[in-house]
């Protein structure tokens, strides 16, 4: 998306992922050791298929070869156990590689950092630039993808290239349904996150739990249905007014749902007042679009603003009936002007049963 302002700032909190509250602890996948490429599989988890070590002791030293030597069209889950190291180069996981399931392998997203630097003005080696959508280091279009204990990265540095025409640069970019991110860590600055669907009839469901996400302007965008659930989602500072936006959904109208934010925490370096919480994208213009964000049950700091939390996007303004808040708290937890609130029983439609279900019962909060 085309930025309104510069880029300047960087990074510099990496974010850890917060003990799970008890409720949801109890629930919780089991963490992989480093040890499990030779352990016995424990209790639902199947056993490793492919290993990636960068140091050559397993099936591959690169994601993408993991990715590559899954079988395709695979109805049963295929686990990728990835040893700790850094992984560059972009990663591609296309339709026909379905249920891949990639582990670090020691439990700590910190260990394994999946990397890539391209931005959406970088030039191809073949002429033209990357664009948005090309710059992603990681995009999935295989339906049934899950991550674990890892880190995606876009460690594209915007202040050492300011002639570049467009500063997004995406870390993860999912296109595909049935994807879930559990205690990973998403590091970018512009466009972070795009969760995206294969086309604009057509649905994608995405949960993220346990989990990071940072970045600045629209860093979490998309016409997905998507729940993130107790994760910490970070405004980063910048030099501008504003700082950034933290949502741009660009829902379909036709679709039921857009982004659900529940139990989670937004925390921030950047000034008070300095953030809106989104705006609505309408990708080229498309008037067919109903974007729709709802924020609940979660902490919100100081650097969003009091009034006016949800602003326009190219001329389009935001739909009252689709932004909402429902009790959040927090300094930035306000119900001033523009800041609509859902009542207890308009609540009871925006649940991560609600968003996920679809026509297949789908529960990945469930396990």
């Amino acid at each position: 998306m085309p930025s309104p302002h510069p880029s300047s700032s960087r990074r510099s909190d990496r974010g850890r992922r917060a003990p799970l509250p008890v409720a949801l602890a109890a629930g919780a996948l089991l963490l992989v050791p480093a040890s499990a490429a030779t352990a016995s599989p424990r209790h639902h988890e199947p056993a490793p298929r492919i290993v990636v070590a960068a140091d050559g002791s397993g099936d591959t030293t690169t994601i993408q070869g993991a990715v590559d030597l899954a079988p395709a069209h695979s109805a049963e889950q295929v686990r990728i156990l990835v040893r700790p190291g850094t992984y560059p180069g972009r990663v591609d996981v296309p339709a026909d590689r379905t249920n891949l399931l990639l582990v670090g392998s020691t439990g700590d997203p910190e260990d394994v950092v999946i990397t890539d630097d391209r931005a959406a003005g970088t030039p191809k080696p073949e002429g033209g630039t990357w664009g948005t959508t090309g710059s992603a280091t990681v995009t999935v279009s295989g339906a049934g993808f899950e991550a674990r204990h890892v880190t995606f990265e876009n460690g594209f540095d915007e202040a050492a290239h300011p002639e570049l025409s467009g500063h997004q640069a995406v870390a993860v970019k999912t296109r595909a349904d049935r994807v879930v991110f559990d205690d990973v860590r998403f590091l970018g600055n512009q466009d972070t996150l795009y969760l995206d669907t294969p086309s604009v009839d057509v649905a994608a469901r995405v949960y993220i739990t346990g989990s990071y996400v940072e970045g600045d302007v629209d860093f979490i965008f998309g016409r997905a249905t998507a729940v993130i659930e107790d994760s910490r989602i970070k405004a980063l500072r910048r030099d501008s007014t504003p700082s950034g936006y933290v949502f741009a959904p660009s829902t379909s109208s036709g679709f039921s749902h857009g982004f659900l934010v529940v139990g989670s925490r937004f925390v921030t370096d950047a000034d008070r007042g300095s953030y809106h919480l989104g705006r609505p994208w309408h990708p080229s213009s498309n008037p067919d679009t109903d974007p729709r964000v709802v924020v609940r049950g979660s902490w919100l700091g100081a650097h969003l603003k009091r009034d006016d939390v949800w602003t326009t996007m190219s001329g389009f303004d935001w739909n009252p009936g689709s932004n909402a808040e429902h009790a959040n708290r927090g300094p930035g937890a306000l119900t001033g002007t523009g800041r609509p609130q859902l009542s207890r029983a308009e609540a009871r439609a925006h649940t991560p049963e609600a968003y996920l279900a679809g026509d297949d019962g789908w529960a990945p909060y469930d396990r």
